[in-house]
């Protein structure tokens, strides 16, 4: 399969249906948009969970807090009718990862509470009460299970300093080595009879880390991923484990060059499922797919080598067939395999992303967060056999009924070598058919991802710019999942061969077809969608503004900065350092040779602490707009990492963007939102003369 088309037995009823026509009614009057603080304060819900008779649901919801400058999560309750909403929880530092015990009798999850506390495990009476802590562990909790006889709670956490490194520290002694100054991640248990913290019981031990594990359905085995080390880039030299319950008869399951992830046993206990990004070679580079291996050693197996989508997740059910949540391009959606052996077949449809699927082996419902248009993520349940789901939540019904949000539209064009690539529209407020509107171009990180279906994340805030009249365009540009494995892999041995021409192409289509204004353009983007930035303004100068978040701009010295070197190695044919080292390649993809040709208008923005795409590449890049003439600005955001969390930097971003593009693109003035409470600062020093 070369192109976006996959075998229609693949693709859920949505897939296969063409574009819709944009319905341009106008918006209710009753309706207004959205401003960029009540974007930002938008909740977060996730982690729902069935109870054990499928009678009520657990989820955490995260809420804004202006005065703290960051995010609270803290976790509720719901009868599964929808009804009887409450809070469980309030801690200052809120609570994660909600888990019934199998009895029910519990909740146990994750919290700090106390001063200097760290991640511990905390459990409170279904009937009600007070929250007690389960484990006093020297270092954080950083994930956990009951086993399924309710006995014990399994966690991971990593291995305590010894005295004598505690006692350098005190002192300042505490110099240390690069990349080596880690802790190993072991698994731990903790008994359940009593009240309060007792002592954990050691289950692993040794130079590795375990990284993810899941009980057998009865008990008695625990199958995991063991790697060197705990560090991101050391990823692909995990394997899969199988180990009795207390750590004994240990079995390495897989030998390969590839990470896995999601291992878990058959119900009958002979076979082990996981997810790894590979072949069925155990190459690497490939949209993640499901596999299974025999539980007393043996060959693997990869179960759908011809499936063109990327799954997320996979399950055992207690029958043995295997449910699964795949990316299809610009959605995701529900899939059910009768067996190993059997095609899977969709059970849900739609233009939506799940988000935080879950499936309850008792009831064999699913349960999910719906992602859309209109809502960031309620949760639904729906049966085992599929049919329509079943809305539980109702956190978000009041973005529908408050706000005028932008109509989505799946939209497809050829690129250049005449393979079909697929994007999102995102229609300005208003549209009128045969209007030309100025158009702001976003490319997603990655790149090994792809835009979908869903309630818009605040750093995009399509809400907010196609308020102001823009129309948005998402390319799935060549190297994004869900589209099969050539499409995938097209940035092997050389990243930008098609990746950006897509983007381009699809830019000219919206042009062609009358509704984009090709004069009045902008282009933006974060982690690869600001690589994806770097390039296109090396490219073309057709763009009249620019932002570039978090990018890479020299692939050379950005192997050796960034925490992983995994998927890099790959697009570029080996290291920068080796004998008889591919530099060429490096070099001629690195947008920093081009730049010299730049003259957009161009923003640069990073956090302070990103080891993904470190603050020097971003440095690299302003310096050499600077040097050469071009407008810009870096603005480095102090506490950050490759993601913005705080706040007010997340209203900086979108109001510096905003400013950017209005001043170069449209020409007209902008007044900076504030955050509650703040009042109204002079913010003409940001974006005019020198720089703040």
């Amino acid at each position: 399969m070369t192109g976006l088309r996959a075998p229609s037995r693949w693709l859920p009823a949505a897939g296969l249906a063409g574009i819709a026509a944009l319905a341009a009614a106008a918006p209710a009057q009753d309706k207004r948009p959205m401003t960029i603080v009540e974007l930002v304060e938008v909740p977060r819900i996730g982690s729902p969970r069935l109870s054990p008779d499928g009678t009520e649901l657990l989820y955490t919801r995260t809420d804004a807090d202006w005065e703290a400058n960051g995010r609270t999560t803290h976790i509720r309750r719901i009868r599964s009718d929808g009804t009887g909403d409450l809070r469980l929880t309030s801690g200052e530092s809120g609570e994660s990862s909600p888990r019934w015990s199998p009895d029910g009798a519990w909740i146990a999850f994750l919290a700090r509470r106390g001063d200097g506390a760290s991640n511990q495990i905390h459990r409170l009476r279904t009937s009600g009460g007070e929250a007690s802590p389960l484990t006093q562990h020297e270092t954080p909790v950083q994930s956990f299970a009951y086993s399924p006889n309710g006995g014990f709670v399994y966690f991971v956490a990593a291995d305590p300093e010894t005295a004598e490194e505690k006692k350098r520290d005190e002192r300042g002694d505490d110099v240390f080595a690069f990349d080596e100054n880690y802790r190993q991640r072991h698994l731990f248990r903790v008994g359940t009879d009593g009240d309060g913290p007792r002592p954990a019981e050691r289950i692993t031990e040794g130079d590795y880390s375990v990284v993810g594990f899941r009980l057998a359905d009865d008990g008695t085995r625990i199958a995991h991923s063991r790697a060197p080390t705990p560090l991101f880039d050391n990823r692909d030299e995990g394997e899969v484990w199988i180990m009795d319950a207390d750590g004994g008869n240990a079995l390495q399951l897989t030998r390969n060059t590839v990470s896995e992830r999601g291992a878990q046993l058959s119900p009958d206990g002979t076979r082990v499922l996981f997810l790894s990004e590979s072949n069925a070679a155990f190459e690497t580079y490939y949209n993640s797919n499901v596999f299974v291996v025999p539980a007393a050693g043996g060959a693997h197996r990869l179960l759908w080598e011809d499936m063109p989508h990327e799954v997320h997740g996979a399950r055992w059910a207690p029958d043995g067939s295997i449910y699964f949540i795949a990316n299809t391009g610009v959605r995701t959606q529900l899939f059910h395999a009768a067996g190993p052996d059997a095609a899977p077949r969709p059970l849900t449809a739609g233009d939506h992303s799940l988000v935080g699927w879950n499936f309850h082996a008792r009831t064999g419902q699913h349960v999910f967060g719906i992602s859309k248009r209109e809502s960031r993520g309620d949760v639904h349940l729906l049966d085992a056999d599929g049919g329509n789901p079943v809305k539980v939540t109702s956190v978000f019904d009041y973005l529908g009924e408050t706000f005028d949000l932008p109509v989505q539209e799946a939209i497809r064009w050829k690129g250049e070598d005449g393979v079909e690539v697929e994007g999102l529209l995102y229609y300005p407020l208003g549209h009128e058919e045969g209007r030309r509107s100025p158009l702001v171009v976003q490319t997603h990180g990655g790149p090994a991802a792809s835009d979908r279906f869903a309630f818009d994340y605040w750093a995009n805030y399509t809400q907010i710019l196609t308020a102001r009249g823009y129309l948005v365009f998402k390319p799935n540009y060549r190297g994004s999942t869900g589209y099969g494995d050539p499409f995938l892999r097209d940035m092997v041995g050389h990243y930008f061969r098609q990746a950006h021409l897509d983007v381009m192409a699809g830019v000219d289509h919206l042009i062609e077809i009358g509704i984009a204004d090709g004069e009045r353009m902008a282009k933006m983007g974060w982690s690869a969608g600001g690589h994806m930035t770097n390039k296109i303004i090396t490219h073309t100068d057709r763009f009249r503004a620019a932002s570039s978040g978090a990018g890479a701009v020299n692939w050379i010295s950005m192997y050796g900065q960034s925490d992983v070197r995994t998927y890099r190695t790959p697009w570029f044919g080996g290291t920068p350092w080796q004998e008889d080292a591919p530099i060429d390649v490096y070099w001629g993809n690195s947008p920093l040779r081009d730049i010299y040709r730049v003259t957009t208008p161009t923003i640069v923005l990073v956090g302070e602490n990103d080891v993904r795409v470190p603050p020097s590449q971003s440095v690299e890049l302003y310096r050499a707009l600077r040097s050469n003439g071009v407008d810009t600005h870096l603005y480095i955001a102090p506490r950050e990492g490759h993601g913005w969390r705080e706040l007010r930097h997340a209203l900086f971003k979108v109001n510096v963007e905003i400013d950017w593009f209005e001043r170069h693109v449209r020409g007209v003035p902008y007044d900076w939102e504030t955050a509650p409470g703040d009042g109204d600062p002079d913010r003409t020093a940001v974006t005019d003369g020198e720089d703040p």
